[in-house]
């Protein structure tokens, strides 16, 4: 793929703005969503029980943003700025942070468990890390070659379908909202094809833009002639602005968020070894999961970019820019963080890989994150908009992984299954619960994978057997 920026290019300070707000789109949504997963108090099916909480106070959907924006530039402070990912708040830990919740007596000593259970799930991120460093890391491609881990890449893409299918047809009348969202994605691949430079380097904000203006004219329309199918765009985030004389004021406009560390204050006295032991079995099997997660978004992004990551600037600088960048994340968002496929598509598109970009984007998630305005508007976003906007991103990350298994030999059995075994379980959904620990379909699919290479690795397909020279039969002996 030949890119417009290269890791180490430094646009120019007006396009750098735009990078790395297209950045943030592309993040946000996802980032934001995760503490209104909690807040809204989703029943979760642990060990054939429901996990409930019911607190006075929610988790900030700003201060996850803010926590991912300090979590991506350790990332990037890791990993020698040599690779263009950011950092957001992993749904893969949506499970432990409701048992956190859950296991506490209080209010503070569920935001304490939040960091804690980050600490533990970055600090498997360090041992790994640490192992990697002095054995280096030519195991991992050994057991994950291009074969499983390409498959892999595309079920994380694939997986993720269901969620752009169903967010474009989501609204009052779905058919309205399937309009609107094909009108962001029409609009994002137009710019992105046929555009100009800036074009082609931004067009999700032109997408989504687009399809917002077009949300806004379908609501107005809906208004103005009593059509409630029509309203697909709400400003109910816009409200939050207001005081109680419905102004907007210095105050309501500018709002630092709820950090995480501040809403756990004092909470160390109520913590016991069974709080403590809830948040360990909840969070510490979820690390692994991430891990092979990790693995497969990181050469997926090799591939992109055409740097090895694993090699240069290392797994284990990666590992711990994840880990400890997470850490921190959560410290102030109470998030684990870990890197995003949305960012990675975003690079793919936009073929603009510049760290530069992402280090912008993390300085803005940063600010933005008292901006409330800003944090409003990506709420009004419509959820059409978005999955106009996913099915191009998550499509991209798909087609990435089919790329890697261009060059392997489809030819040959060994192969066949292994690809099969992969896509089938992905895109099935098989996942494995025990207990409060859930392997996704994406770890799974990774684990069949790995197993199914190495049972059948050093097996010889037919053709080569068919290939193989045949020995000469011996000559008969005469006998005299």
């Amino acid at each position: 793929m030949k890119l417009i920026y290269q890791v180490e290019d430094k646009p120019k300070f007006s396009e750098l703005i735009v990078f790395a707000l297209q950045q943030l789109l592309a993040i946000m949504t996802a980032t934001l969503v995760v503490p209104v997963i909690i807040n809204g108090g989703v029943q979760t099916d642990i060990a054939n029980g429901v996990i409930t909480w019911e607190f006075t106070k929610q988790m900030s959907p700003a201060a996850a943003l803010f926590g991912a924006g300090v979590g991506t530039l350790i990332y990037l402070l890791f990993t020698k700025r040599k690779s263009p990912v950011f950092l957001g708040s992993s749904f893969a830990f949506l499970g432990s942070m409701a048992s956190a919740f859950a296991g506490a007596s209080t209010m503070a000593l569920g935001y304490l468990g939040l960091i804690l259970g980050a600490v533990i799930a970055g600090l498997v991120y360090v041992v790994i890390a640490i192992i990697v460093k002095f054995c280096g890391s030519e195991w991992v491609s050994k057991l994950m070659p291009a074969v499983v881990i390409g498959p892999t890449v595309a079920i994380i893409g694939l997986s993720l379908a269901g969620n752009a299918v169903g967010d474009i047809t989501k609204g009052p009348e779905p058919k309205y909202a399937l309009l609107c969202g094909l009108v962001t994605l029409i609009v994002t691949m137009l710019s992105s094809v046929y555009g100009k430079k800036l074009g082609k380097l931004i067009p999700f904000i032109f997408g989504i833009l687009a399809g917002y203006v077009f949300a806004a004219v379908l609501t107005g329309l809906g208004s103005a002639f009593d059509l409630q199918e029509l309203k697909l765009l709400s400003t109910d985030s816009f409200k939050a602005l207001l005081d109680e004389n419905n102004n907007v004021t210095l105050a309501t406009f500018f709002a630092a968020p709820d950090l995480t560390f501040l809403s756990a204050k004092g909470a160390f006295d109520a913590m016991d070894g069974a709080y403590f032991l809830t948040v360990l079995v909840a969070y510490l099997p979820v690390a692994f999961v991430v891990f092979a997660e990790h693995i497969a978004d990181h050469m997926n992004i090799s591939t992109i970019i055409e740097k090895d990551l694993l090699k240069d600037p290392g797994l284990h600088r990666t590992l711990l820019g994840d880990g400890v960048g997470s850490m921190v994340g959560a410290f102030f968002g109470g998030c684990p963080n870990t890197t995003y496929g949305e960012s990675i598509g975003c690079v793919a598109i936009t073929k603009n890989a510049s760290v530069v970009s992402i280090f912008a984007a993390a300085i803005g998630a940063i600010i933005i994150s008292f901006v409330s305005p800003f944090i409003a508007f990506v709420n009004s976003i419509p959820s059409c908009v978005m999955g106009g906007v996913c099915m191009a991103l998550y499509g991209f990350i798909a087609v990435s992984g089919l790329k890697m298994i261009q060059k392997v030999d489809l030819n040959k059995n060994k192969n066949l299954f292994v690809v099969s075994v992969i896509l089938i379980s992905g895109v099935g959904g098989l996942s494995v619960s025990f207990g409060k620990v859930t392997i996704t379909e994406v770890a799974c699919a990774l684990i069949l994978g790995i197993i199914t290479n190495i049972l059948l690795k050093n097996a010889k397909d037919e053709e080569e057997e068919s290939e193989a020279p045949k020995a000469e039969p011996a000559e008969e002996v005469k006998e005299i």
